[in-house]
């Protein structure tokens, strides 16, 4: 080496394994998908009980890492994430294939494309995001792989062997069949599009979730994309900094550091952060401090709603859900209520329970609605709401609650007017 030359290592780079976000119809099996990857490809006490949803409905973003020993006999890593069926939640969605790798497209041998199967496409297609198509339910009497293919073609979504380059693979999700080719083509997909990571790398991700506890403050679940993140570092979305308090991996154990493309959940964070949010991590606060550009856009608009015609009949309302992705699915679900004569204000919405504060806010000359979405209520919360004739209602499905407001407007709506 010639003398006043330095010599710069570049950072050695490593294959990461894929993130693979599941999309589709609410009800084409992608969750009984992904229920039957964890419990073939995970142990026993590692997989648990399949993961469900009140009324069978996948309503949050999920993430967890399976394992698959491919024909060459190397065990690999594959990371999934459920994403939500229900069409309120399309901006969970479409947040997940910003987020995955690739994706898998589930769509039914019985029903083939449906009006949720175009919008997931639209979502994948428009971010660029590698996809793969799973004609699912073969193992059904009615089920038709040639006729799904055709239902595909019809919305010019070509798949190889049928005029085009989109792969694909019969599956049955409920037998099983198919589900080894399914994980294989993952495998190579995530080859070819050559996924690496620089582990001596401070971590990048995104924010999957968030939601408090009430023992132990805000859990935040997010997605490692490159670097390692470790117990002790501080992480920042741009417009929040926390000390990571304590780190776990999928499963809930306590790690000390994670790789990239795991899941991971944090304690330590001291505001709730937004979901979809770009997330950086640090040794010290102090670098953390220099990183005042915010890195994510605003996905979660908590102003109240207040432009109304003159005479229309206005209805507060105050929602309570269990996380950010839910609530803001709330959210884009109550915006779309409403007539011309009845209209729905949200007034007030946070994560968590119901508590005796919500019911004060609620209180006026016009007592507020209060819906909650998977949260439980406070005695005290309770009690107050009955003595001063405030409604509480609380859901585990968001049709059920949308259902149930359509039929308060109907309710409130002038005689005159229905």
């Amino acid at each position: 080496m010639k003398k006043g030359i330095t010599t710069v290592t570049a950072p050695k780079l490593k294959s990461r394994p894929p993130v693979v976000v599941v999309v589709g119809h609410i009800d084409h099996g992608k969750s009984t998908l992904l229920d039957y990857i964890r419990q073939t490809t995970m142990a026993k006490n590692e997989a648990g009980p399949p993961r469900r949803e009140a009324g069978g409905i996948t309503q949050r973003v999920s993430a967890y890492e399976v394992k698959h020993r491919g024909q060459d006999g190397e065990e690999k890593t594959i990371t999934f994430l459920d994403t939500p069926g229900h069409a309120a939640f399309s901006s969970l969605r479409e947040r997940s294939t910003k987020i995955a790798d690739l994706a898998i497209v589930v769509v039914s041998a019985e029903e083939g494309v449906k009006a949720q199967t175009l919008e997931a496409l639209t979502v994948v297609t428009s971010t660029g995001l590698p996809y793969l198509v799973a004609i699912n339910k073969i193992d059904r009497p009615n089920s038709s792989v040639d006729r799904t293919k055709q239902s595909l073609a019809e919305n010019n979504i070509l798949v190889e062997g049928y005029g085009g380059t989109i792969p694909w693979v019969a599956i049955s999700a409920k037998t099983g069949q198919g589900i080894t080719e399914l994980l294989e083509l993952i495998l190579l997909m995530a080859e070819l599009a050559e996924l690496t990571t620089t582990p001596s790398a401070v971590a990048q991700g995104f924010i999957l979730e968030a939601t408090r506890d009430p023992r132990v403050g805000i859990i935040t679940t997010l997605i490692i994309k490159n670097g390692t993140l470790q117990s002790g570092d501080f992480l920042t979305t741009g417009t929040i900094i926390g000390r990571i308090k304590k780190l776990e991996n999928f499963l809930g154990q306590p790690v000390d550091q994670l790789q990239a493309s795991s899941p991971a959940v944090v304690l330590g964070l001291p505001t709730m952060p937004e979901a979809g949010a770009v997330f950086v991590s640090t040794k010290d606060k102090k670098t953390a401090e220099t990183i005042t550009e915010s890195i994510s856009e605003i996905l979660l608009n908590n102003s109240p709603t207040n432009n109304f015609a003159e005479g229309v009949t206005i209805i507060p309302l105050i929602l309570k859900a269990d996380n950010v992705g839910s609530l803001e699915a709330l959210t884009k679900e109550v915006k779309k209520l409403g007539t011309e004569t009845v209209a729905l204000s949200i007034i007030n919405s946070s994560i968590g329970q119901i508590t005796e504060n919500d019911v004060k806010l609620g209180l006026g000359t016009s007592p507020a609605l209060i819906v909650g979405f998977n949260i439980r209520v406070e005695k005290s919360a309770t009690e107050l709401a009955e003595k001063h004739g405030v409604m509480i209602k609380t859901f585990d499905i968001i049709y059920h609650l949308s259902e149930w407001l359509t039929e308060e407007i109907t309710r409130r709506t002038p005689v005159s007017e229905v």
